[in-house]
């Protein structure tokens, strides 16, 4: 099973006991962390986040019908920062998406799930970004807000095969960075998918 973010087993046992919020971003890795909690029988709410992506319309429906499947209540923050983003890396979002939860649910304590993975050559999806964050986040909350990436130390194609395992739905997820109607196959996310057969 994916790594609890170094959690001791009986962290983990207290925090079951609390919500979790999982940013849902309608692709496949956030999917299968949706799947992955609801498997270890936490209370899950998602959270959408449109940040100006060229992909936002495309994306909220598949994060609303992935949370429809399994019926969990999917909350919505949009941001204006006035642009649109598009493909690559856009500096700052994972930390950007971290935040934005941890203001929108101010008086949470327990989990925020991000599915971030190895592979990816970024900083915000390392190991060092989690426990970077996870210092700031410890001095606003006093501890009480946890970052958990789950699939921190697997690559793209364990996450493929826990979701195919699993059920994870992944026909209703989306991922092209240019929001088509239809992928686009050239963009980095769409290649990764082609990659998997996906």
């Amino acid at each position: 099973m994916p790594d609890k973010a170094g959690f001791s087993e009986s962290l983990v046992l207290i925090l079951k006991k609390t919500r979790v919020i999982v940013l849902l971003s309608g692709g496949i890795d956030s999917a299968a962390c949706l799947h992955y909690y609801l498997d270890q029988r936490f209370g899950p709410t998602a959270l959408f986040i449109n940040y100006g992506q060229a992909a936002a319309k495309k994306e909220c429906e598949s994060a609303k019908n992935i949370a429809q499947r399994y019926s969990v209540c999917l909350d919505h923050v949009k941001a204006d920062f006035s642009q649109r983003f598009g493909q690559g890396e856009i500096i700052g979002r994972n930390a950007f998406f971290l935040f934005t939860a941890l203001v929108k649910y101010f008086s949470f304590s327990g989990l925020i799930g991000i599915g971030i993975h190895s592979g990816a050559p970024y900083y915000d999806t390392s190991a060092k970004f989690i426990r970077d964050t996870q210092l700031l986040f410890d001095e606003y909350t006093s501890g009480r807000v946890r970052i958990d990436a789950p699939f921190l130390r697997w690559d793209k194609g364990m996450i493929y095969t826990y979701s195919r395992e699993n059920s994870v739905p992944l026909k209703l997820t989306y991922s092209c960075e240019l929001g088509g109607k239809t992928p686009c196959k050239k963009c980095s996310s769409c290649l990764d998918r082609l990659a998997l057969g996906c």
